[in-house]
């Protein structure tokens, strides 16, 4: 295709993955114009299974999306931990409850199934959706944004997003940083419900087996037609800063101590393709001039606190909510949007909720990999924790925060030598 259209648009999204189409839709149902470019061929997600909780889902039904997204995954009854090695278990959410409590469900969907409802919303919504888009430079100019490709087009509008993902071009405009490996690989594997129904898997809900350098996590998705299993290790020679890193061999080392239901998972995992875990290191300037980061572009994190894709939506949500309240009339020249207010309010808010989440998922993945004297003490405060106590996640499925004072305090950690061995 050629990458210089005619037309003026409002609003440039860089990224049609989950939060670039999420932000399209956001802010095209706030009355702009959106065109949003694809580097790929076709517009697609892969990979397998998302979790999506209440801050997620609040936002869905606020997009009239919710009823179809609970039609394609699974409302799961309860998020049970176990440990990996002995399967006993450490501590669980009633899901069931959370809905009580946070107004919206939790719901697990496959990514595909997430991206294609907000494909079909853009669509609908009239967002103007072009592949084989590569941009290679961001440029601000007066008053409004350039983005230039690979094929030699231009394109400009008054603000561009940047959702291009964990290796963003947008983000060396702000800072000179690398992804941060983990040395932490994971293999999928989304497989039809009959093949797991003997393996002694829990049919309704979201599992974690956390252990040793390692976890699995397994839960249904659409509509219990499938069951998806994550298996999660450190490689020894990711470590090591070999090229091999992850191979299937070095899977069955690291979970070759796991209990039973564990060891009936890992032959169904898929063994042609395996994924690194990496994150970045917080910023807290997203922002220049009418160029903004979001997404995995701002925030990429380690995947432990199942938030990576929710909080690319969450930044859309709060973008097109900001641009609700600073909107004016129309004009021959213009949107109306007080961009300078928008991006201003959208940096106030987000950089510092999405540090947090980066930052927790890190210690979280810790804890969940504990070994020795200390995961005992880990094992021994989960399993004292009242199961209806919120106050870990409470300032994470709340509503989500449009202005700073509107961010909920964060949860206190609990030392593990407290633990009473």
């Amino acid at each position: 295709m050629g990458t210089s259209p005619s037309t003026r648009t409002d609003v440039i999204v860089i990224g049609g993955g989950i939060g670039g189409l999420s932000a399209a839709l956001a802010l095209t149902r706030r009355g702009l114009r959106v065109r949003v470019y694809e580097q790929a061929p076709a517009f697609g997600e892969v990979g397998a299974g998302l979790q999506l909780a209440p801050n997620c889902t609040r936002i869905l039904d606020h997009y009239g999306l919710l009823e179809e997204a609970t039609a394609l995954g699974v409302l799961p009854e309860t998020m049970v931990m176990k440990d990996a090695v002995d399967a006993g278990e450490l501590t669980r959410l009633d899901l069931r409850d959370v809905e009580r409590r946070y107004g919206h469900p939790y719901l697990v969907i496959h990514r595909s199934d997430l991206h294609g409802i907000l494909l079909r919303a853009c669509d609908r919504a009239g967002v103007e959706l072009l592949t084989d888009a590569h941009c290679t430079r961001y440029e601000n100019i007066d008053g409004a944004a350039r983005v230039r490709f690979a094929d030699g087009g231009v394109d400009e509008a008054e603000i561009v997003i940047a959702a291009d993902g964990l290796h963003s071009v947008a983000r060396e405009l702000l800072v000179g940083d690398e992804p941060v490996n983990s040395a932490y690989v994971a293999y999928r594997g989304a497989v039809p419900f009959e093949k797991v129904a003997g393996n002694d898997i829990h049919e309704k809900d979201v599992v974690v087996y956390v252990g040793p350098r390692c976890h699995f996590v397994q839960y249904p998705l659409r509509g219990g037609e499938t069951f998806n299993q994550v298996a999660v290790f450190e490689s020894p020679k990711a470590l090591a800063g070999e090229d091999d890193w992850g191979t299937p061999d070095e899977l069955d080392t690291a979970f070759a101590g796991t209990c039973d239901q564990v060891q009936k998972g890992l032959p169904l995992m898929w063994r042609d393709r395996w994924w690194r875990m990496y994150d970045r290191d917080p910023i807290t300037t997203w922002v220049t001039g009418r160029i903004a980061l979001l997404g995995d572009a701002a925030h990429p994190p380690l995947q432990y606190m199942a938030q990576g894709a929710i909080m690319a939506i969450e930044d859309g949500w709060v973008l097109g909510e900001h641009v609700a309240a600073q909107r004016a009339r129309r004009t021959e020249d213009g949107s109306g949007v007080d961009w300078d207010r928008v991006l201003a309010a959208y940096e106030a808010v987000r950089p510092e909720h999405c540090r947090r989440v980066v930052t927790t998922a890190r210690a979280w993945g810790e804890l969940w990999h504990l070994e020795g004297v200390r995961r005992l003490q880990r094992n021994a405060l989960l399993r004292g924790r009242d199961v209806h106590d919120y106050a870990f996640v409470d300032w994470i499925f709340g509503p989500t925060a449009l202005t700073p004072e509107d961010e909920p305090e964060m949860f206190r950690p609990i030392p593990l030598d407290s633990a009473p061995l």
